[in-house]
């Protein structure tokens, strides 16, 4: 289901407010006006303050996956508790392995809004189980693949074909992608340095840790 034209809108202002684009629609917008919105949004900001800049990084990085301020403290929580790697990199991994989040990366789907819808509404299966939980951590091994009824209908279509390619980023190599087959296996754990999303993720840490 298509974005109505005020959620598009409403996407495409955070993006800007961001510096961050969060749909392809909002890349144009972004490509077009590189600036906040507003009619101040030319002018040049003022110094932020320390505390700004890791909150704006923090909302960025939440934007970027469509979470709720209550999940990603717990997100945070648990990269925080975890025995190996840096709490920075841990958080990034667990929002990576989120199935909404690989729905997109395998380009099923165009944005992460509608990827989470594509899970919502039952069109996936993870080794052969529908999950209907946007949240649902895949572990490496699992196969993600598009239900057999709903691969007929025009979204997935539309992905089979590679549609989404031109305008997503590419598919990172945790991620073997059989797009004809709309089926996806998520190999191994996903590494900070592939997982294509923009952020200071240690601001991020530092914001929690404040």
């Amino acid at each position: 289901m298509p974005k109505t034209p005020l959620r598009a809108r409403r996407t495409v202002k955070a993006s800007r407010a961001l510096g961050v684009a969060l749909t392809p629609k909002a890349q144009k917008y972004l490509d077009r006006r590189p600036y906040g919105p507003g009619q101040h949004g030319r002018t040049r900001r003022r110094t932020d303050s320390d505390y700004a800049v890791r909150l704006r990084e923090k909302q960025k990085l939440r934007a970027q996956y469509g979470i709720r301020e209550s999940q990603m403290l717990r997100y945070y929580e648990e990269a925080k508790r975890m025995s190996t790697g840096l709490t920075g990199e841990n958080l990034i991994e667990l929002l990576e392995s989120r199935l909404d989040a690989l729905v997109l990366r395998a380009g099923f789907a165009r944005t992460i809004a509608q990827a989470r819808q594509f899970v919502v509404h039952r069109h996936i299966l993870v080794n052969g189980k529908r999950v209907d939980r946007p949240s649902f951590r895949v572990k490496p091994g699992q196969m993600i693949h598009v239900h057999e009824r709903s691969e007929k209908f025009e979204p997935f279509q539309i992905a089979a074909a590679g549609a989404h390619q031109e305008v997503l980023p590419d598919v990172p190599g945790y991620l073997n992608v059989e797009l004809d087959k709309l089926q996806a296996t998520l190999t191994r754990r996903p590494e900070r340095s592939e997982v294509p999303v923009t952020c200071e993720e240690q601001l991020v840490v530092e914001y929690y840790a404040r």
